[in-house]
């Protein structure tokens, strides 16, 4: 028998809560429908490519004084994309309510992520397999992947291995991406008349699926919770040694939500955050004399030390690294089988390969970055053919850009400080946690809501759960149509529907919030030191949620 730890035994006890509506029975609800909805962006493509499932209403759930016992059901779920805490919950919710439903209803989980479906590499859940992952981190209970579904080859697979297994519905686990994958099998099953639903659920600890509908994407509790807890255990080793900065990258490509909420729950002395550097146009200059102006200005108090927290995406962010970004992602797709870039000797000679495509403005920024970086920009794309920011240090890049100005400003006598510097990336660390009590009951909430959605005979829909910071009885189950969250963007150099990110709103209460204290933060060490997630206790320290929640859902409820 495997033996467990303490904790994995009393999380795997712990009875999540349910949205009133919904914890009243999966038999007995009642759905209302709003008005027709539209995407956020580009309505006359997305509508025309999404013919049979563009224009749905916005869903919501509430309890019913009826009940009725509903056929049998077959149900498959994928696990896609990158891990976050709270997934097996998703899975034990959905498995729940299904069996609630009705006993003979089955659960199949696809292996893999959505390579599952394709391939017919499935598991069929029971009582004891659920109950050995319940309130646990990871994706390990089917594991995850990141194909996407999005060829007509790929289609009829998934078509003909959920038709063996008897499936009417699939449930896809993912972000933004996966969704958008959940969005087109479903129009495709529609579309040819195979009368299976595809229902999705909000996914990424990135925190940027969101709209008025999902107030946040599940896992962004939990990662931030843990990043939080290692940024606080770093201020408090510089604030005892006093001798080093810190330099931090964390997770968030596309979005800075994760450095903004870990700043607001920490206080460090410098906060980046991409959108604000995109939206005032500051170029990597501009960046370096901002750090070290602080860095020189603590330096004169006898501070020698500080901490600075960057998003991951930061450098896709800087204008004139995102025009040089953009120029070597269709230069790369073109050199992929060029013979002399393949077959290059060295690495500098790929270097002029690509400095000799560039253009001449973006080639100048490129041939001005350190080797390692220059590197690191050739590396293997990801699945839509962009570099893998999380390859590139930008936090040691950051470092030896400062290095050498603060030299300049040392010999100009501007500078009488000591700078030594240690870098960080935290991103692994919080995917797969234990997830918080917000997160094991959000993620049970959603799953359970997704199987109320299939009863409902709905397909395309995410599911939604909201009103998140008052008390989970009082949370709202419901669903919103995927082709309402989604836009046209460039991918691989064509224009493809793909749900929008939502990126941090510098007019927004969350940034303002930071805003207003980081001058203060920058010279005064109101370092803050969140601790471990706390699982058992006061309700005022096991069941906060984040800053970004409560900030903007009070912004909200104001407005109310």
């Amino acid at each position: 028998m495997e033996k467990l730890s303490p904790l994995q035994i009393e999380r795997l006890k712990y009875q999540p809560k349910l949205p009133s509506s919904l914890s009243n029975g999966i038999n007995s609800l009642e759905m209302t429908e709003g008005s027709a909805t539209q995407s956020v962006r580009d309505q006359e493509q997305i509508e025309n490519l999404f013919k049979n499932t563009y224009g749905k209403p916005v869903v919501t759930f509430k309890a019913s004084s009826s009940s009725v016992v509903p056929e049998v059901r077959n149900v498959g779920v994928i696990l896609s994309g990158g891990q976050a805490p709270g997934g097996h919950n998703v899975i034990a919710g959905l498995y729940d309510a299904l069996k609630q439903a009705n006993p003979n209803n089955r659960l199949y989980g696809f292996l893999g992520g959505p390579s599952g479906i394709i391939d017919g590499k499935y598991v069929e859940f029971d009582d004891k397999f659920i109950d050995a992952y319940r309130n646990t981190g990871g994706f390990d209970i089917i594991g995850s992947g990141r194909t996407k579904l999005e060829t007509e080859e790929q289609f009829q697979k998934s078509l003909e291995v959920c038709r063996k297994l008897n499936i009417s519905a699939v449930v896809i686990i993912g972000g933004d991406d996966s969704n958008t994958n959940a969005a087109l099998l479903a129009e495709w099953f529609v579309k040819n008349n195979a009368n299976i639903q595809v229902i999705g659920c909000p996914k990424t600890i990135d925190g940027d699926l969101k709209n008025d509908q999902i107030e946040i994407s599940f896992g962004f509790d939990t990662a931030t919770k843990t990043y939080a807890e290692l940024i606080g255990n770093i201020e408090r080793d510089a604030n005892s040694a006093k001798k080093y900065w810190h330099f931090v990258k964390i997770m968030g490509r596309s979005a800075s939500h994760v450095a903004l909420e870990a700043a607001l729950q920490t206080q460090p002395n410098i906060t980046l955050i991409s959108e604000e550097v995109e939206e005032k146009k500051m170029s990597l200059e501009g960046i370096i004399n901002y750090i070290c102006n602080i860095i020189v200005k603590r330096a004169d108090m006898g501070k020698n030390f500080g901490i600075a927290v960057i998003p991951e995406g930061l450098i896709e962010f800087i204008p004139e690294m995102k025009s040089m970004i953009s120029n070597l992602n269709d230069i790369m797709a073109s050199l992929e089988n060029d013979p002399d870039f393949v077959n290059a000797t060295t690495i500098r000679d790929k270097f002029d390969i690509v400095e000799n495509r560039l253009d001449p403005a973006n080639a100048k920024v490129y041939n001005s970055l350190p080797a390692l970086i220059k590197g690191q920009l050739l590396a293997d794309r990801d699945p839509h053919g962009n570099v893998q920011v999380s390859k590139i240090e930008t936090e040691k890049l950051l470092i030896e850009m400062i290095t050498t100005r603060l030299d300049e400003l040392k010999l100009q006598g501007d500078y009488i400080g000591k700078f030594n510097a240690q870098s960080h990336f935290f991103g692994y660390e919080g995917r797969c946690a234990f997830p918080s009590n917000f997160d094991a009951d959000y993620c049970y909430s959603l799953g359970f809501n997704a199987f109320a959605l299939i009863s409902f005979g709905l397909t395309g829909y995410l599911s939604s759960v909201r009103n998140l910071t008052a008390p989970a009885d009082q949370w709202i189950a419901g669903g919103v149509p995927l082709t309402m969250m989604m836009n046209m963007e460039k991918r691989h150099g064509e224009m493809k529907p793909v749900i929008q990110k939502a990126l941090v709103k510098l007019d927004g209460p969350v940034f303002k919030q930071l805003e207003e204290n980081r001058e203060d933060w920058a010279m005064n060490d109101r370092y803050l030191f969140p601790g471990a997630i706390q699982y058992f206790g006061p309700s005022s320290v096991c069941d906060i949620t984040t800053c970004t929640l409560k900030l903007e859902r009070s912004k909200e409820l104001a407005s109310v």
